[in-house]
């Protein structure tokens, strides 16, 4: 079941949502974002998890959260360590 609002946009959706994270579908693969990994959407409205979109052809954006991501580090989360600057 595709739970992507955006019907228009095939490139990535957001096939479930539970309260450990996001299984999104992007360019035909599947990734697992946890929240402890993108804390940013655990507590985002469903809608607005759901409004997620292509940003050119390497990265994913939630624009409504300003939460974009790059696919790479969908692919690879161990060379992307969370950093979070003040």
């Amino acid at each position: 079941m595709n739970l992507n609002a955006n019907s228009q946009n095939i490139s990535v959706s957001v096939l479930m949502i539970n309260a450990q994270g996001i299984m999104l579908s992007v360019q035909g693969n599947d990734f697992f974002v946890s929240y402890n990994r993108v804390p940013w959407l655990r507590d985002a409205r469903i809608s607005d998890v759901l409004n997620v979109r292509m940003c050119g052809q390497h990265a994913i954006e939630w624009e409504d959260l300003g939460v974009d991501l790059e696919i790479e580090s969908l692919k690879h989360p161990e060379r992307y360590p969370l950093v979070m600057k003040r």
